[in-house]
């Protein structure tokens, strides 16, 4: 029987063999249907939204249209409106930079409409100088154009950091109003499954009190920390996304090898322990751990894609795409479309062509209409947010 890594490094063999022409890869032993008519392969049109951004890390959509966007080493929060790209007046000089830490994940609250209010997950430093990653809740002034923000609070902290390396740090919503957030490691070999750590997690909060959310799997221990707990064994979560009916997924980077996704279970252990000291050379997903490990719904095998931020794609328009997790690529600068059945198996993978022209991908978003939004990370001060709309 195959292990994971190697059922990977088969898909990711079929990728780079057939899916550059947007072909099809099935799982290793099955047999890929053929799309009804209804479910055809849409053509995809890309245009440029706006440009001129250094590295954007996620975006989210205002219900006038306007989108919010987050610069990592800027550190600065944009308004996007038509091509326009308008700076809020946030306070970057708050944000601690260093590596892959700064002003990352973003969520806007469901209900904006009446409290103006979004969410950010960035570096900080505590006042005895040492640094964390937190999570912060933000106000959008009505006046001055919507450009004005008032700081709401510190909805959690202390979230580990050393170098800046594997800071993390994505935001959702969930559809049950719990404020969801996946956490890198830091570098540091004993946080994944550390359960008084809040590194190599994914972790769910009330979005307006900070607390624990009171149906997370450790919700009545002791330790205030491990209350926080969603899942543990992560190494750097990159992506969060919530598939219709629920069911919570992470996209993340694996070391030199197996980058993976993931469908979350409460309390589950992903198995990721790089120890001692921190050895990236133990599996991704570490089977002969103690207890039980899940493993993942897809993984790269061997190399790394550096798979970073998805979501779920709806909509009849998307044809064979539809209901897919929609994940931006780094390292293979391409946009993974990946299609699970109800049993959250893996069917397909497809590599658009008419997304690689771009380079880094850092975030794929579904705007209110049902076209996607791609952020690029290729640096320089030329990054660019487009718009993906099928046809």
């Amino acid at each position: 029987m195959r292990t994971p890594r190697a059922l990977g490094a088969l898909l990711v063999t079929t990728l780079v063999s057939g899916l550059l022409a947007g072909a099809t890869a099935a799982p290793p032993g099955a047999v890929a249907a053929e799309e009804p008519a209804a479910r055809a392969t849409p053509e995809l049109q890309v245009t440029t939204i706006a440009s001129g951004l250094d590295h954007p890390w996620d975006v989210g959509q205002l219900p006038d249209g306007r989108l919010l966007v987050t610069e990592r080493e800027r550190a600065r929060v944009s308004l996007v409106d038509g091509s326009d790209v308008t700076p809020v007046d946030f306070p970057s000089d708050t944000v601690w930079v260093s590596g892959e830490t700064g002003l990352m994940g973003l969520a806007v609250d469901p209900r904006f409409e009446k409290n103006r209010r979004f969410y950010t997950c960035q570096g900080a430093t505590r006042s005895g100088g040492s640094n964390d990653v937190r999570v912060m809740a933000w106000k959008l002034k009505r006046g001055a154009g919507g450009t004005k923000v008032a700081r709401r609070g510190v909805l959690l902290k202390g979230i580990p950091a050393t170098t800046g390396r594997h800071g993390g740090c994505r935001l959702l919503v969930q559809d049950n109003g719990a404020l969801v957030v996946g956490t890198g490691d830091a570098a540091q070999g004993t946080n994944p499954r550390d359960l008084t750590s809040l590194g190599g997690k994914t972790l769910r909060l009330d979005r307006f009190s900070g607390k624990p959310w009171k149906r997370n799997p450790f919700s009545q221990a002791s330790n205030r920390t491990k209350r926080y707990v969603l899942t543990y064994g992560h190494r750097n979560v990159q992506g969060v996304a919530q598939r219709k009916g629920g069911a919570l997924w992470s996209v993340e980077h694996g070391p030199d090898v197996d980058d993976e996704v993931n469908r979350l279970k409460k309390g589950g252990d992903y198995g990721w322990h790089p120890v001692p000291g921190y050895n990236e050379r133990v599996p991704m997903t570490d089977f002969s751990l103690p207890g039980k490990q899940y493993g993942a719904r897809w993984s790269s095998g061997d190399p790394t894609l550096a798979t970073s931020g998805g979501n779920f794609v709806y909509g009849r328009q998307w044809g064979a795409y539809r209901g897919s997790l929609v994940v931006g690529a780094l390292r293979s600068q391409r946009v993974l479309f990946m299609k699970f059945d109800k049993r959250d198996r893996l069917k397909t993978v497809r590599v658009p062509e008419e997304l690689q022209a771009y380079g880094r991908v850092r975030q794929a978003y579904q705007l209110a209409d049902g076209d996607l939004v791609l952020l690029t990370d290729n640096g320089g001060g030329e990054d660019q947010v487009l718009r993906v709309s099928p046809s």
